[in-house]
């Protein structure tokens, strides 16, 4: 079975280097990490799910509560009871573009700190509050590092400018891939996204397993597995030429590279 998949670790935090069948080209994107401020990250972020049965993301992407003004779940922009430090209420921008708009200007938002921070609440994951900035930093360049992948995939479409529609999260579905990696290799995600994107008129899905790594330097790794649904011809057509070049790669290296 053929994937496109992405080591993404914290360390940078995020290393998309080669894992998995596919190499994942790096992000063009510095590390967003502090690493001088930010010891002891990795038991922080361990103990933030210890009170809950799921390690998952943290903002519900649930369809029935996304907005449709800003394509993210209306989180509450106010301090939590109980907070002690004062977080930012900026978004960020995401290299996304959203399919509800016709300009390539037009991007989908990250939450804030204090949003995630919300929402971290909400589930009954309190986190330490020094530690939200990074946390955020980290979910942000994951969904970059998918996207960068989704764009892999639609490299090989005419559409010149796939925009993303909407994202939905499914912790507790197993895809078929997870399965036979779970048979095969004895681990599960912690999390499974499905992300919708317009191809020029052609809604297409794409399904993301987020896999937890081996901790390196304190600091938490993450390997993508990205791919597309194979909801029709064209998606198993494009699983069957990824399966192709990676066995080729493998197994009939060019000599000169």
């Amino acid at each position: 079975m053929s994937d496109k998949t992405a080591d993404t670790r914290a360390t940078c935090p995020v290393d998309h280097s080669a894992s998995g069948s596919q190499p994942a080209a790096p992000h063009g994107s510095g590390c967003p990490v502090d690493h001088t401020k930010k010891p002891g990250f990795l038991s922080s972020l361990t103990n933030t799910t210890a009170s809950t049965n799921e390690a998952k993301c943290p903002v519900d992407h649930a369809e029935s509560q996304v907005n449709p003004l800003n394509m993210m779940p209306a989180l509450a922009q106010t301090m939590h009871e109980g907070q002690q430090t004062a977080l930012s209420t900026d978004r960020e921008s995401s290299t996304i573009p959203r399919a509800d708009q016709s300009s390539d200007t037009h991007k989908w938002e990250y939450p804030s700190p204090q949003q995630f921070y919300n929402a971290l609440a909400r589930k009954n994951m309190p986190a330490p509050e020094e530690y939200v900035d990074v946390m955020v930093d980290i979910h942000n360049f994951l969904n970059e590092g998918a996207w960068n992948e989704v764009l892999k995939w639609e490299s090989r479409h005419e559409c010149k400018m796939p925009r993303l529609i909407r994202l939905q999260g499914r912790p507790r579905d197993i895809s078929p891939l997870a399965r036979i990696y779970d048979w095969r290799f004895g681990v599960r995600p912690f999390d499974r996204h499905d992300w919708f994107v317009d191809r020029c008129g052609k809604q297409v899905r794409y399904v993301i397993d987020y896999y937890e790594g081996e901790p390196k330097d304190d600091m938490p790794v993450f390997n993508l597995v990205v791919r597309p649904a194979i909801d029709d011809f064209s998606s198993l057509t494009d699983r069957a030429k990824q399966m192709w070049q990676d066995a080729k790669q493998k197994y009939f290296p060019d000599p000169k590279k």
